[in-house]
């Protein structure tokens, strides 16, 4: 499943998106401390995705080595759920380096068209999507997992209790499908 995605994705690279995608569908299927929880990460371009924002707080990852960083890293994955419960967006670069956390996110896009239902978070990876190259990951405190490209909602995740994609777009905007029980692929394509 995560294979298809991130093949949409390019040229972001696979072991990058993976991992990412395999993280948001973790938090969003395991929450945190007893609760769903939602957050949000940039992936791609993060130079530009820096310059249209700003930090909420002090970054909880600065001056931490790039190698610990990793989204791969066996021992960034716990910090960066712990992390997830606080508001702002992770951003990570092409080479899968956490390079911030908790940015507010500045992005106008006044052209979005989003399905109904959808909030800020969703809205603020929508926009930084489509102003830079930057893909958006959202994890919904309903435990699904959404991603952004060029402005657009091009893949939604049920991660409820398993990990199923309902939808998987080649670009254009699509209204989301009434959950199902059985394990399904739903495209418009």
């Amino acid at each position: 499943m995560l294979d298809k995605l991130a093949s949409l994705l390019l040229p972001l690279p696979s072991n990058v998106v993976e991992p990412v995608l395999g993280l948001a569908i973790e938090i969003a299927r395991e929450g945190r401390e007893g609760r769903r929880i939602g957050t949000l990460f940039m992936v791609g371009d993060s130079e530009a995705v820096l310059r249209r924002s700003r930090p909420l707080i002090l970054d909880p990852l600065a001056g931490h080595p790039a190698h610990t960083r990793r989204v791969t890293g066996p021992n960034l994955r716990g910090t960066v759920k712990e992390l997830a419960q606080l508001d702002g967006a992770f951003v990570i670069s092409d080479s899968g380096i956490f390079v911030a956390a908790c940015r507010y996110l500045e992005a106008k896009a006044p052209t979005l068209r989003l399905p109904f239902g959808l909030g800020t978070r969703h809205m603020a990876a929508a926009a930084m999507s489509q102003v830079t190259g930057s893909i958006g990951v959202v994890v919904s405190e309903t435990a699904t997992v959404r991603v952004f490209r060029r402005g657009v909602l091009l893949a939604e995740i049920s991660c409820s209790p398993k990990p199923r994609l309902q939808k998987l777009e080649s670009g254009e905007a699509f209204t989301p499908a009434a959950p199902s029980r059985g394990a399904s692929l739903q495209s418009n394509t």
